[in-house]
């Protein structure tokens, strides 16, 4: 895991070696020197609140604290707290002067375990990147750069590893996750130092992109989201320069998920509708509404869920002659199902919710053991709600299980934000064991 700077605002003291009491310090002085002689009552205790994510700053508080930091009031009115914050990551740019770069910065970020756990793109900068993905093409390969002969055998023979890594049972994958790197490793240094044709070179840059965006899923699902985040800008920075838009809508499509799991919708919204705007089989389109309306769910936005709800059946039911990318070839009417019923419980139609997650629970095949653990998380939850804590507790242990054999935290920590909602049942037989397994895990 990533190190205890868990939140944007701790991130930006640091960069300043302000101390909490350094920044409320600094936010009385913000108020003192206001025109309208306002007066602040932050202290460290209110720092640390906000620092722990269990209290956001009132509207005149942000005022103070963007003063204390120079940022601009139009940061403020464009972006929610705290995506406004200063020291934001920015993304490396599209374009194949830089498709190695990203990759080595991805990499970088993969082996340093010390980086923030919130740490991960902007609002901002992710809709700048998915703007900026929309109106470049990618250039041509540049000559051959000097070093090696890359021939279209060693990429047969890179692709076809690449394949059968990425298609083992969940269960298996955990433990191939160095195999992936040093398969990325392996491809970065022949587009840094090998010398090949056009075609070699975009079937190596779409190699690096599907490698990218595997790993970035692994330290994804270790809770590692700095990490992810900057695999999947290697990603998308590769799948340009391949000219694959439909990989490119998919990378996406991953930022804006994990956009959603972090609880920043807000930030997912933009680049769902980019892609959107750029990817034309049905598959890939029903996927990127079904994500598009998990963040309107989460944002209160009922109307826009129930229409991008909609879309979502409407395109999965609709024939193509031509396979699904692979990177939304597994949506099934079973992603829908629970989706939607998860759309529901953040839209408070709790009945509504658990018949949907109860549909496509039945529904999903035996092979995806993370998504089940999951979808078990999601059914345990709209369990709690309706009051049947038995059946509940029944599910949530089953999803433990499921998710710390297959070896995915962000699973693992799923599961145990289901606890605050066990508590007022602690009498009911088996809750206490189950509390002291979370704790435990």
């Amino acid at each position: 895991m990533d190190d205890q700077i868990r939140h944007p605002l701790a991130y930006a003291r640091a960069l300043r070696g302000w101390s909490q009491t350094d920044l409320a310090a600094r936010i009385h002085h913000a108020a003192r020197h206001r025109p309208e002689g306002l007066r602040s009552g932050t202290d460290k205790a209110a720092v640390s609140k906000w620092e722990n994510w269990r209290k956001t700053p009132s509207i005149e508080s942000q005022l103070l604290i963007a003063e204390a930091f120079d940022v601009p009031i139009a940061d403020l009115e464009a972006f929610e707290w705290p995506h406004w914050l200063p020291g934001q990551e920015q993304p490396v740019p599209l374009g194949s002067a830089f498709t190695v770069l990203a990759l080595r910065d991805a990499q970088r970020a993969a082996m340093d375990h010390r980086r923030r756990t919130f740490m991960t793109f902007s609002a901002l900068a992710l809709a700048g990147l998915s703007t900026q993905w929309t109106a470049l093409e990618p250039d041509r390969l540049t000559a051959a750069l000097s070093g090696k002969h890359v021939d279209a055998e060693l990429v047969d023979w890179l692709e076809d590893t690449c394949a059968k890594l990425t298609a083992l049972p969940t269960e298996q994958r955990q433990h191939t996750a160095k195999l992936m790197d040093a398969q990325l490793d392996t491809v970065t240094d022949l587009l840094e130092q090998g010398r090949y044709t056009e075609p070699v070179g975009r079937r190596l840059h779409l190699l690096a992109a599907s490698l990218a965006s595997t790993c970035g899923w692994h330290h994804f699902d270790q809770g590692q989201h700095f990490a992810a985040g900057k695999l999947w800008n290697a990603a998308l920075t590769n799948a340009h320069a391949a000219r694959d838009r439909d990989f490119d809508a998919g990378v996406l499509s991953d930022f804006a998920y994990q956009s959603i799991w972090l609880t920043q919708p807000g930030a997912a919204v933009e680049p769902l509708s980019q892609a959107l705007i750029h990817t034309q089989h049905p598959t890939a389109r029903s996927l990127l509404h079904l994500r598009r309306a998990r963040a309107h769910a989460a944002l209160g936005a009922a109307s826009d869920c129930h229409r991008d709800l909609a879309a979502a059946e409407s395109a999965l039911l609709t024939d193509s002659p031509d396979p699904a990318p692979a990177w939304c070839r597994w949506m099934s009417t079973a992603d829908l199902a629970v989706d939607s019923g998860q759309c529901m419980l953040d839209l408070g139609r709790t009945e509504e919710a658990h018949a949907r997650i109860g549909e496509g629970m039945s529904l999903l095949p035996r092979s995806r053991d993370k998504t089940r653990g999951i979808f078990l998380t999601y059914e345990a939850r709209s369990l709690l709600q309706a009051r049947e804590v038995e059946q509940a507790l029944a599910v949530t242990n089953q999803s433990l299980d499921l998710a710390t054999r297959i070896g995915a935290e962000r699973c693992v920590t799923l599961v145990r934000e289901l606890a605050p909602a066990f508590k007022p049942y602690r009498q009911v037989d088996g809750v206490a064991d189950l509390m002291d397994r979370l704790k435990a895990s």
